[in-house]
């Protein structure tokens, strides 16, 4: 599945419509370069699961920002600065993937860690004129029949 998310207001939009449908054990791999628009995302996300005045940093210096919703606990992990694998074991990503919602830049970093049921979505900026941004999603592993709901 592929978009053109023509401002930064449609990709809060769509984030917005994919947070409807989270719930614990979902995993966003959420790839591009920087500027791409990856941290806009799950803050659009992680702010219409918390409400629109949780503050949301981006964990590039802390790794992973935690966050509570009603619905389950939120991971938003940076992995940007992870220099080897086993760190993620000290961070409990792993078992996050089970039991939270879980978004995660950079996870090229995971290796083989990847979780078989995820979405992989990749940002693109296809011209530097303009702030348009493309985006494609993969689905892997069953439960993601909803994004067939989502607008075009």
């Amino acid at each position: 599945m592929e978009t053109t998310l023509k401002t930064a207001g449609d990709a809060t939009a769509l984030a917005q419509a994919f947070a409807v449908h989270l719930v614990a054990g979902d995993c966003l791999l959420l790839s591009g370069p920087v500027g791409a628009g990856k941290t806009h995302f799950a803050r659009g996300v992680i702010q219409a699961l918390t409400g629109p005045a949780q503050e949301v940093p981006s964990p590039t210096f802390t790794l992973v920002q935690t966050y509570d919703s009603p619905r389950a606990e939120i991971w938003h992990a940076d992995l940007y600065r992870l220099c080897h694998i086993d760190e993620l074991v000290e961070l409990g990503l792993e078992e996050a993937f089970d039991s939270a919602i879980t978004l995660v830049e950079w996870p090229e970093r995971l290796g083989a860690v990847r979780p078989p049921r995820r979405l992989e979505l990749d940002f693109a900026i296809p011209s530097l004129e303009s702030e348009d941004r493309r985006l494609t999603i993969n689905p892997h592993g069953s439960g993601w029949e909803w994004l067939a709901s989502l607008p075009a």
